[in-house]
């Protein structure tokens, strides 16, 4: 398909697709990465491995205006476990496209299956927020930042979260330097990696990647859940503010219900990311099977 740089975006477009060996080798680049070791990898890999694979196709269904984009939501569907080795393939498509709060949304979603079989691993959906258009490019340079430190920590009034009054999941810290952000975002330079092409989308520095919150919740999930994580997760996160380089965080997950489902028993819990100062970066739900 020709490459049309991101427009038209619309919905029903096939984006593209990709095949990747599973190896070892693989699995313990990411384990290190996200500085989770979990034993339970020694028989399937981790289930968000492909984290990123959506935006291996960002000139299929990107907008234009690349200043000040920001992912907004991200959703996960945990089928069945990958494999420690054999092959899988990608298939990517735009789903969606709506305005919210003076931004446009396109909706990717990008699934993963075994080539063994055609069986569906991994689904994600993720929400990609764009500033409208702009008149003209000749002033991006002179531009403010769209956000910046001070900006970010500016709190709005949210509904009160979490409901949950189960019991807690383990939590996780974490210190996100620029080394992780090159292991999670790289190899190349972009505005989760360096300090200078972040400056050219609008950010005074590094941005931490969206999708290693996700993954920062997965590891919460999958302490908690094992299996019944990576066969039958599900989670829905709003990305609700800007983690920097350099930060710490914590994620938390706490059990709010409990629900049938089959013969199965399906446990729902609210989930977040939050700072050291109490800013919450990611929130949401997320559900795994009890084993």
């Amino acid at each position: 398909m020709t490459n049309l740089n991101g427009e038209p975006a619309y919905v029903g477009r096939f984006c593209g697709s990709n095949q990747y060996e599973i190896t070892p080798k693989i699995i313990e680049f990411y384990c290190n990465a996200l500085d989770d070791h979990h034993p339970g990898y020694q028989n399937y890999a981790p289930p968000l491995l492909h984290h990123s694979e959506c935006y291996e196709f960002v000139g299929e269904w990107y907008l234009k205006n690349l200043f000040g984009n920001l992912h907004g939501q991200q959703d996960w569907e945990l089928f069945s476990p990958i494999p420690t080795q054999g092959r899988v393939r990608s298939v990517s498509t735009i789903v969606d496209r709506y305005d919210k709060r003076g931004r446009n949304y396109v909706l990717n979603e990008t699934d993963l299956f075994d080539e063994a079989d055609g069986r569906l691993l991994v689904r994600g959906r993720t929400h990609q927020s764009f500033l409208p258009p702009r008149n003209s490019e000749s002033n991006q340079g002179d531009e403010e930042f769209v956000v910046d430190v001070g900006t970010a920590k500016q709190k709005k009034t949210r509904a009160p979260f979490p409901t949950a009054t189960g019991s807690d999941l383990v939590s996780f810290d974490k210190t996100i330097d620029q080394k992780r952000c090159w292991m999670f975002s790289g190899p190349g330079a972009n505005y989760h990696t360096d300090n200078e092409e972040a400056k050219k989308l609008g950010f005074p520095k590094i941005v931490v990647q969206g999708m290693m919150s996700t993954c920062f919740v997965s590891q919460v999930m999958h302490e908690a859940f094992e299996l019944g994580w990576a066969q039958g997760g599900r989670m829905s996160l709003k990305l609700t503010n800007v983690l920097w380089v350099d930060e710490q965080v914590t994620t938390h997950g706490k059990v709010r219900e409990e629900t049938k489902e089959g013969e199965s028993t399906r446990v729902h819990c609210d989930v977040w990311v939050e700072k050291k100062d109490g800013t919450r970066v990611a929130l949401g739900t997320a559900s795994a099977i009890k084993q």
